[in-house]
């Protein structure tokens, strides 16, 4: 199949209910994460969701395939309702726009889609937890806190970094998300948004979901937080470099500028964003103190600074930090 110029090959599906009847499907893409993927679909196939539910596993990587053929071994294992489809071209972007359209594809009646990537594990009620907060505050979009799991134990102090901390502390209505890392987007929103979802010019993670959710909020779609509806996301070591979380620090503050030059990008949009960097340029050193004793970390109180460098230069895509499906065609 090649929905909206897709060129994307089912490459294994297994089928126990009528595909018309399922109403939920977890879209996960991957990209060279063999070993990860399958411990990220024990944790999925071990939900029960209220309603039928089904999982698309999205390789990336066309070429080698490992992702692939590791989620077809496992789910020939595990049976349930699955499927395993491949997207020629490489990047974020392109994987996620793959995996939803997919999803929409295969299961015609679906009423909702979650994301988690190769490299998260669900919490035991994950999809529950997500679903009753989108019932409850009858949201469009529903995200969740990405809880880092260091590779090296003696990393944990980074955990309170401002780069590693989800943006919101309690459940409810809020006013954006900001990564498809963990979320659920309800059918209005998908049906709402033109394909390809996200942008295929801003394929690195990160800058494609806070644009296609700034877009979403702008058609009026509305926002949830769902604390209980947690997942970890392994940290590699190079994560807690110094340069890493610089850079990605920078990188934050440059997708802000970016999304608010799309936002508005007349003469005088322009030089609201710049007065709003040069401002946080300004009170960096308060805030930065601020986040030192908060955190305990010396190297929280440069974030406020790196954000608004971030914003004022919007250079996007030159860190390693962007590894999955990191290599873009």
């Amino acid at each position: 199949m090649t929905p909206n110029g897709q060129d994307i090959t089912v490459y294994f599906q297994a089928e126990r209910e009528d595909a018309a009847d399922i109403e939920l499907v977890v879209v996960v893409p991957t990209f060279r994460r063999p070993g990860h993927i399958v411990t990220t679909l024990k944790t999925i196939v071990s939900q029960r969701p209220d309603v039928p539910s089904a999982t698309i596993v999205v390789e990336n990587d066309a070429d080698g395939l490992t992702g692939a053929e590791a989620a077809k071994s496992f789910l020939l294992g595990h049976p349930s309702d699955s499927a395993v489809v491949v997207v020629r071209h490489r990047g974020h972007a392109h994987a996620c726009n793959a995996g939803w359209a997919a999803a929409l594809d295969l299961y015609p009646n679906l009423r909702a889609l979650a994301i988690i990537y190769d490299d998260e594990v669900a919490a035991p009620e994950w999809l529950d937890c997500l679903i009753a907060a989108q019932e409850t505050h009858r949201a469009d979009i529903v995200g969740g806190p990405q809880l880092p799991v260091f590779e090296d134990p003696r990393e944990q102090k980074w955990k309170r970094h401002p780069v590693f901390t989800p943006p919101y502390n309690e459940s409810g209505p809020v006013p954006i998300l900001y990564s498809a890392g963990n979320v659920l987007i309800a059918r209005p929103a998908l049906d709402g948004m033109a394909q390809p979802f996200l942008d295929p010019t801003l394929n690195v993670v990160g800058v494609g979901d806070a644009d296609f959710f700034d877009r979403c909020k702008a058609k009026g779609f509305t926002f949830a937080w769902a604390t209980e509806a947690w997942v970890t996301e392994t940290v590699p070591a190079y994560h807690t470099t110094r340069s890493w979380i610089r850079t990605r620090s920078l990188e934050n503050g440059a997708i802000s500028a970016l999304l608010e030059h799309q936002r508005d990008p007349t003469f005088s949009g322009r030089l609201k964003s710049l007065g709003k960097s040069l401002a946080l340029i300004a009170t960096s050193l308060p805030v930065g103190l601020k986040l030192w004793a908060e955190t305990g970390l010396a190297a929280a109180s440069l974030y406020p600074l790196y954000v608004a460098v971030g914003r004022l230069t919007a250079k996007i895509g030159s860190a390693e930090a962007q590894d999955r499906t990191r290599n873009v065609t």
